[in-house]
């Protein structure tokens, strides 16, 4: 038996494309929604998703939540805006039905701006675990760039096929992701102490822009990269300026 975990917050206009590639994978889907306000919850019932509702407290804590609430011990953690490949959903079929006999699986996870696929500008592919036994695994509590953790002997077999990650249809809508984790960081920023004057919030976003042009390769993007980088200033700019507002409220 496998189940997977989702956690939501008014994705309506991505959750069906995900559930419908977990047709046939999932024996059964967990959905730990953060109060949306958009029909997200309704769509995802309507699929027979067990459907939790909960205050959202950082996405390691809302995945581990979700993991917790899985029936089955192995858990394929996935979210809104993703689908598994055909290919990746063929060979975790047959694992499943062959019982699994590792305790972690990885496979490449692309990303997708727009409609086109990224290979560069810091969102290029990679192999991540998705895929896990729960007694042996969990998500550490981080807010944001949350990973899974499991004991060092542990080498996780990678499948073949990829999940695709959807992360916008249009620019805005990744502009506006980008400051939503842009505002968590920047929280983290204020509880360490974190600040910086102006001109140095101003030069730190200029760097992050040419970090991600000519470190990451956003140049070999095009304009779509151009894109990301510009996306990358704001959200350097916009953490800074949440952990200024937030010192001087704690003041």
């Amino acid at each position: 038996m496998l189940s997977a975990t989702i956690i939501t917050r008014n994705e309506e206009r991505n959750i069906e494309r995900c559930l419908n590639s977990l047709i046939g994978v999932a024996d059964e889907i967990v959905v730990v929604d953060s109060h949306s306000t958009d029909s997200t919850a309704e769509i995802c019932r309507r699929y027979g998703c067990k459907v939790t509702e909960r205050d959202f407290t950082g996405y390691g804590s809302q995945r581990q939540y979700a993991a917790g609430l899985a029936s089955a011990p192995y858990v394929l953690s996935i979210d809104a805006d993703e689908v598994l490949s055909e290919e990746l959903r063929r060979n975790i079929i047959r694992l499943k039905a062959d019982g699994f006999s590792h305790r972690m699986y990885c496979f490449r996870v692309v990303s997708y701006v727009c409609g086109v696929p990224v290979a560069h500008s810091g969102m290029h592919p990679a192999v991540e675990t998705r895929l896990f036994d729960k007694r042996y695994a969990s998500w550490d509590l981080l807010d944001v760039g949350e990973r899974l953790t499991y004991a060092g002997g542990i080498e996780p077999q990678l499948i073949e096929g990829d999940m695709l990650h959807f992360r916008c249809s249009e620019i805005g809508e990744l502009h506006f992701k980008e400051l939503r984790h842009a505002e968590l960081r920047g929280r983290l920023m204020a509880a360490a102490g974190i600040d910086a004057p102006a001109p140095f919030r101003w030069l730190r976003a200029a760097s992050a822009f040419l970090k991600c042009h000519l470190r990451d390769g956003a140049i070999l993007d095009g304009s779509t990269g151009h894109d990301i980088a510009v996306t990358r200033y704001r959200a350097t700019l916009h953490a800074y300026a949440t952990a200024s507002r937030l010192k001087r409220r704690n003041k």
